[in-house]
């Protein structure tokens, strides 16, 4: 690789490291090609991206961003998966790791926080963010309709009694 070609890489890693919230790292060693492109796109439909790059060439991109944690976790052959939603890289590592036994989780990074394995599955296990806004909108919106039953009632409540009244008097 020429220099001014790891310099690009160095600062294109350096931009995405920048802009992640949540950085994943996993050995890969063993995994084939198709099981690799498989990983890649279920990265990519959760909004998330996987990295391979020369371990020195990430730890040089990593300084001066938050997730420089896991510089000392680049050893031998691994892969980066970063995502802006701290749910999305997780959740498909953790997928992918159960499918493929020579995937290998080692830790990540949340911002400045430093993650192990379990910290990674803690992530994983969370809802995402689209889940959270669902759940959030029913909250606000259940409050709105119950109000607006309570206020309809009372004036179900007195037409049932006149039209009760009404019937009786028909009846009678």
């Amino acid at each position: 690789m020429e220099r001014a070609a790891k310099k690009d890489a160095v600062e294109q890693l350096n931009g995405v490291f920048k802009t992640t919230s949540v950085a994943i790292v996993a050995q890969y060693s063993g995994l084939t090609v198709a099981q690799m492109q498989k990983l890649r796109q279920q990265m990519k439909q959760a909004g998330a991206s996987v990295k391979v790059s020369k371990n020195r060439l990430a730890k040089i991109a990593l300084e001066g961003t938050d997730v420089v944690a896991i510089g000392p976790m680049l050893k031998g052959p691994t892969v980066i998966a970063t995502s802006n939603d701290p749910v999305a890289a997780p959740k498909v590592a953790i997928e992918f790791a159960k499918a493929n036994e020579k995937f290998v989780i080692i830790g990540g990074s949340m911002g400045k926080t430093v993650l192990n394995v379990d910290g990674v599955k803690a992530l994983a296990s969370l809802p995402s963010l689209d889940e959270l806004r669902g759940k959030i909108v029913g909250l606000i919106v259940a409050p709105a309709t119950k109000l607006a039953q309570l206020a309809n009632a009372p004036a179900g409540k007195l037409a049932r009694v006149i039209q009760a009244h009404a019937s009786k008097g028909e009846a009678a």
